[in-house]
C-alpha cells in the first residue's frame, strides 16, 4: 500500500515523486519505456545537444568573422547524433538514481486504474532495469497521472517514419536529408528547422496561421521569422498542406496558399502540428474521470472529479511544457499534504524555443494586453545597442517589455537573440515578485552584459533609454 502512486517518469512525474517522498509519502512510480519520459530522451534535452552541435558547426564556419581560421569543416552527423543520444542516456540513468537515492518504489510496466486507490500493472514491452517491481496489483491512497503526450497526427499527414518524420525520427535520422518540409512552426518544428537549416538542408516552413511561432509577440515573430529569411529558410503562413505525395525515396507536397496551390518537392517531411495527451488505455473512460479536446481536465490543484485521481503535465493540458509539468506536480503533493501551495499563475509560465535566433517570453503579448483593453507602456531596445552583444558578434536581437501604465506592473517580456532563453528568468522573477518599473530601473545590472538590453527596454518604455 503506497501513499502516492505517479504513473509516468517525465520531468514532472518524477520531479513529483520526489517532492512526495520528501513530504514523508510511500512513493512508487510507474514507467513503461524509459526514465525521463519525452523531455529527456527525444525532446528537451537531446534536442538541445543537437542544436549545440549545430550552432558549434555554424561558428566554425563564421571563424573568419572572428578573426580565426578554421579549414575543412565538416558535419559528422553520426557523430553528432550519437553525443545526442549520449546526453539522453546520461539523463535516463539521472532519474533512475535519484529514484533510489530518495527512495521511491519504480514499479516497471503499462499501468491501468482499475478504480479509485487500485492499479493493474501489466508486462511492458521494453525490458526492465535492474532492482525494479513488475507487474501485480498495487493500492495507492492518491493516483498522480503523469504520462505526458504524443504528436499529434493530421489525416494525410501521418508520419510513416521514412519519409513523414515526427521528432522521434527527425532526432534520429536514417540519414541527414538535403531538403526538408516542416509542418507547423510551434517551437518543435522551429527548433528543428533551424537545427536542419544550420547543417546544410533547404528547409520550407508552413504554418497555417498568419505568423510563425504563434503563441509569442508579433513583433519578436516577425523579427525571427527574418532572421530565418536570411539564412536561407522559406517560410510560408497562412499556408496548410492538402497533400502528401509519397515517392521512393521523396515526398511532393501541395502546399495552398492565398487560394492557389504550389508542389513543394522535399527528401523528407517533419510533421509538428502538436501534441495530444495519452489519455487512452489508462482506465479513465470506465472511472468516469472528464477529459476535454484530449487532455485530463483538472482543478487549480491537479484534481480530476474523481477524488483521489490528479493529473499533470502534458496530459493535462496547455501549455506542454516540461517545466510547467514540473511545478505543477510539486503544487500537487503538497496540496495532498496540506501545505496550502499557491495555485498556479499561467500567465508566469516562461516559453523558450531554442533556434538561432533564439526566443524566449513570459506574460502577456502586446496584442493580448490590447485585446484586454488595458493602458500600457512599451518598451524595447536592440541589441546592436549593447556591446556585449556587438563583441560577441550577436548584435542581432531585441529585447521588449510590457507594462501596465498605471500601476507599473510589469505585464510581459519578450526576447529574441543569442541566449535570451537564459535571460528571460530575470523577467520571470520579477514578475512573480510583482516588480515595478521603478525597481527595475534601480537594479543594477552587470557591464558588459547582454542583460543590459533588459533594463534598457525597461527604460525605454518610460522615455529614458541611453544607448539608443
Amino acid at each position: 500500500m503506497f501513499d502516492v502512486v505517479v504513473i509516468g517518469s517525465g520531468p514532472g512525474g518524477y520531479v513529483t515523486a520526489i517532492r512526495a517522498a520528501q513530504l514523508g509519502f510511500r512513493t512508487a512510480i510507474v514507467e513503461r519505456s524509459f526514465f525521463g519520459g519525452i523531455c529527456s530522451n527525444w525532446g528537451c534535452i537531446p534536442t538541445k545537444a543537437l542544436l549545440r552541435s549545430a550552432e558549434i558547426f555554424h561558428y566554425l564556419r563564421h571563424a573568419k568573422d572572428y578573426g580565426l581560421s578554421a579549414d575543412n569543416v565538416k558535419f559528422d552527423a553520426a557523430a553528432v547524433i550519437k553525443r545526442s543520444r549520449g546526453v539522453a542516456g546520461r539523463m535516463n540513468a539521472g532519474v533512475g538514481f535519484l529514484m533510489k537515492k530518495n527512495k521511491v518504489t519504480v514499479i516497471w510496466g503499462e499501468a491501468t486504474i482499475d478504480a479509485p486507490g487500485k492499479i493493474t500493472v501489466k508486462a511492458s514491452q521494453t525490458s526492465a532495469p535492474k532492482d525494479v517491481a513488475g507487474p501485480g496489483s498495487y493500492q495507492a491512497k492518491h493516483i498522480i497521472l503523469a504520462t505526458g503526450a504524443r504528436p499529434r497526427v493530421l489525416p494525410g499527414l501521418e508520419p510513416d517514419k521514412k519519409l513523414v518524420w515526427t521528432y522521434f525520427e527527425a532526432m534520429n535520422p536514417d540519414r541527414m536529408p538535403k531538403s526538408l518540409l516542416v509542418v507547423g512552426s510551434g517551437a518543435i518544428g522551429i527548433e528543428f528547422a533551424s537545427f536542419y537549416r544550420t547543417i546544410g538542408a533547404e528547409v520550407t516552413v508552413v504554418e497555417v496561421l498568419p505568423q510563425i511561432l504563434p503563441v509569442e509577440d508579433a513583433e519578436i515573430s516577425a523579427f525571427a521569422r527574418k532572421a530565418f529569411e536570411r539564412q536561407g529558410m522559406k517560410i510560408i503562413t497562412g499556408a496548410k498542406v492538402t497533400k502528401l505525395d509519397r515517392k521512393t525515396d521523396s515526398v511532393t507536397a501541395t502546399v495552398e496558399a492565398g487560394g492557389k496551390t504550389e508542389p513543394v518537392t522535399v527528401d523528407r517531411v517533419i510533421s509538428a502540428v502538436g501534441v495530444v495527451g495519452n489519455i487512452e488505455g489508462i482506465g479513465l473512460e470506465k472511472l468516469g474521470v472528464k477529459t476535454e479536446r484530449g487532455c485530463i481536465v483538472i482543478d487549480e490543484f491537479c484534481r480530476t472529479n474523481v477524488p483521489g485521481i490528479y493529473a499533470i503535465g502534458d496530459v493535462a493540458g496547455p501549455p506542454m511544457l516540461a517545466h510547467k509539468a514540473e511545478h505543477e506536480g510539486v503544487i500537487c503533493v503538497e496540496a495532498i499534504k496540506g501545505l496550502h501551495p499557491h495555485p498556479m499563475d499561467k500567465r508566469m509560465i516562461p516559453g523558450c524555443t531554442y533556434c538561432h535566433p533564439q526566443v524566449a517570453s513570459v506574460g502577456l503579448t502586446e496584442q493580448a494586453a490590447k485585446d484586454k483593453k488595458l493602458d500600457i507602456r512599451v518598451g524595447r531596445f536592440p541589441f546592436v545597442g549593447n556591446g556585449k552583444a556587438v563583441a560577441l558578434g550577436e548584435d542581432q536581437g531585441m529585447a521588449k517589455v510590457i507594462f501596465d501604465n498605471k500601476t507599473g506592473q510589469l505585464l510581459g517580456a519578450h526576447l529574441v537573440g543569442a541566449e535570451v532563453t537564459e535571460l528571460i528568468q530575470g523577467f520571470v522573477v520579477a514578475m512573480n515578485l510583482e516588480t515595478t518599473e521603478e525597481e527595475l530601473m534601480h537594479t543594477i545590472f552587470p557591464h558588459p552584459t547582454i542583460s543590459e538590453t533588459m533594463k534598457e527596454a525597461v527604460l525605454d518604455a518610460y522615455g529614458r533609454a541611453v544607448n539608443v
